[in-house]
């Protein structure tokens, strides 16, 4: 039972879900689906090995990336397949 939907259905969040949703580009304020994967880790708290991922469409790819780079994080970016999502979490 969820207490906070106990008026019934339609009083929830209208935003998808990011869990199970469809994937969105992680830029801020965009709807566009993903079509990349940005592969990122952070070399002062994470492992060599550990690979964090950001999405991105098509127009927000070069932005990210750029992003990224500027700050020493990015590792690699390859193409977003839904199948293989689990592709960032796997590294």
């Amino acid at each position: 039972m969820n207490i906070f939907n106990l008026g019934g259905a339609g009083l929830g969040s209208q935003e998808p879900d990011r869990a199970t949703g469809p994937a969105l580009c992680s830029r801020k304020g965009c709807r566009e689906g993903a079509a990349w994967q940005l592969l990122w880790n952070n070399p002062r708290i994470h492992t060599p090995e550990r690979r964090k991922v950001w999405l991105s469409c098509n127009e927000h790819r070069d932005w990210l990336e750029d992003y990224l780079q500027t700050r020493g994080l990015w590792k690699e970016t390859v193409p977003f397949e839904a199948d293989a999502a689990a592709v960032g979490e796997a590294r």
